[in-house]
C-alpha cells in the first residue's frame, strides 16, 4: 500500500493524530507508588506519542485534541508544539480538567508496574463531532487513530464512527487498536474495536491483544478477521511483526515470497489477499516498556510516507521502539534519517546481530560499530 492523497493544499500535512494526551508522572526512584516520594513531569498520549515521533523524524504532523484551560492544558500544548507539531486545532475546555496519571518504574524483569489515571470527566473524555475540528481532522494525507479514544465515552465513540466513515476525500486512516480491557465500561469494546479496525486502511495490532479481545491466535488469523484494511501489522514483541499488505507495491521479504524462511512457530500466516512480511526486533536493553507501540507506528507511518518496501518500514518501525525503549518516558529523540536507514539496509544476519542500548539514537557511527557488547 502506498499513500497517495492532496499532498500541495496549504493546510495539508503529512499526518494529523486525534485523541486523548495526558500528563504524566514518572517517579524518582523505583518503588511502589505509596513509596515513591517524588515524580518527574513528562507527557503521554497514544496519539500525541505518534505525532510528537513522526515531527521528529522530519514529517509535518498535528495533533488534534480536548484539554482543560488550566496550566496542565498549558503544559501539554507547549510541550507537544516543542516537537514541531501543529497543535493549532486542539481545544480548550473551561469546565473539565486535563487529565494526568502516574507510574512507577517498570520492573526489567517482570515489566511489572503500577499505573493511577486520573482522566474520568477530562475535557478529553468530552470529544465530539460537534466540539472538535473535523476540517482539521481530515485535513492530512494519514488520519491515526486508536481505540483508547473509542473507550473514553459515546461522544468519543462517536467521533471515531464519524472520521472512520467511507466517503470521497476521506484521508488514509491509520488505527491502532489499543485494546484497554479496564477503559471499557461494558463487554462491547472488542466487538468495537473490530467494526472500527475494518473500516481503516491500516491497522495495527498486537498478537497479545487480538488474543485477549478476539480470542485469535496465529498472525495469518487475525488479518483472516481484518478483509477490509489494505495493510495489517500484527505485532509480535520481540518476535518481530507481520506486515500483510494487498499492494499495489507489496514487497516480498528476503526468503521469498512471504520472507518467512527459518521462523520456527510463526504459523497461520497465510492470507489469500495479501502479501505477508515478517520483521524481527533487534535486541533491545529495555530501560522502561512504555510509548513503545506508538513508536513502533511512528516509524512504520514515516517509512510508509517515504515509500519504502513494508519490510524496511517494519523495521523502521522497531528501529523507533528501540529508541523509545532505551529512555524511561514515552518519548525519544529518533535517530538520524541516514542512520535509521544505514541500520535497516543491513543484511539478515547483521540485523539480528543488533543490539541497541541508551544512546544509541546519537551515534554517528557506522552500522557495525553500533552493537553494544
Amino acid at each position: 500500500m502506498t499513500i497517495t492523497g492532496p499532498c500541495n493544499a496549504p493546510d495539508v500535512v503529512d499526518v494529523v493524530a486525534l485523541g486523548e494526551s495526558m500528563v504524566t508522572f514518572l517517579p524518582s526512584r523505583p518503588g511502589r507508588l505509596a513509596d515513591v516520594p517524588s515524580f518527574e513531569r513528562a507527557i503521554g498520549g497514544a496519539e500525541s506519542n505518534v505525532a510528537c515521533a513522526l515531527a521528529a523524524a522530519g514529517h509535518s504532523a498535528r495533533w488534534i485534541g480536548r484539554v482543560g484551560d488550566d496550566g496542565f492544558g498549558d503544559h501539554l500544548i507547549q510541550a507537544i508544539g516543542s516537537y514541531g507539531v501543529d497543535v493549532a486545532s486542539v481545544r480548550r475546555d473551561p469546565t473539565r480538567p486535563t487529565g494526568v496519571y502516574f507510574r512507577t518504574a517498570g520492573d526489567r524483569a517482570t515489566d511489572a508496574h503500577e499505573v493511577a489515571y486520573y482522566r474520568a470527566g477530562s475535557a478529553a473524555s468530552v470529544m465530539s463531532a460537534a466540539n472538535m475540528d473535523l476540517a482539521a481532522a481530515r485535513a492530512g494525507r494519514v488520519l491515526h487513530l486508536s481505540g483508547i479514544t473509542a473507550a473514553l465515552s459515546a461522544d468519543c465513540l462517536d467521533l471515531l464512527w464519524e472520521l472512520t466513515e467511507p466517503r470521497a476525500g476521506r484521508p488514509l486512516v491509520s488505527f491502532d487498536v489499543n485494546f484497554r480491557p479496564g477503559l471499557w465500561a461494558d463487554s462491547d469494546g472488542p466487538r468495537v474495536l473490530l467494526d472500527l479496525a475494518r473500516r481503516a486502511d491500516i491497522v495495527f495490532v498486537g498478537s497479545d491483544e487480538a488474543e485477549a479481545a478476539w480470542g485469535l491466535r496465529g498472525a495469518g488469523d487475525i488479518a483472516g478477521a481484518l478483509p477490509e484494511p489494505g495493510l495489517v501489522v500484527v505485532k509480535q514483541g520481540r518476535g518481530g511483526a507481520v506486515a500483510f499488505d494487498k499492494g499495489p507495491g507489496a514487497v516480498a521479504g528476503p526468503a521469498g515470497p512471504t520472507g518467512l524462511a527459518g521462523l520456527a512457530g510463526l504459523a497461520g500466516l497465510e492470507d489469500a489477499d495479501r502479501v505477508a512480511t515478517h520483521a524481527r526486533a533487534p535486541r533491545v536493553d529495555v530501560v522502561a516498556a512504555v510509548g513503545a507501540g506508538d513508536a513502533f507506528a511512528a516509524g512504520f507511518l514515516a517509512a510508509t510516507l517515504r515509500g519504502l518496501p513494508v519490510r524496511d518500514r517494519i523495521r523502521h518501525g522497531h528501529l523507533m521502539a528501540a529508541a523509545v525503549l532505551t529512555v524511561p518516558g514515552d518519548l525519544a529523540a529518533p535517530p538520524a534519517r541516514d542512520h535509521a536507514d544505514r541500520l535497516t539496509a543491513l543484511d539478515e544476519r547483521a540485523w539480528e546481530t543488533l543490539r541497541l542500548g541508551p544512546g544509541w539514537t546519537q551515534a554517528e557511527q557506522a552500522p557495525e560499530e553500533v552493537r553494544t557488547p
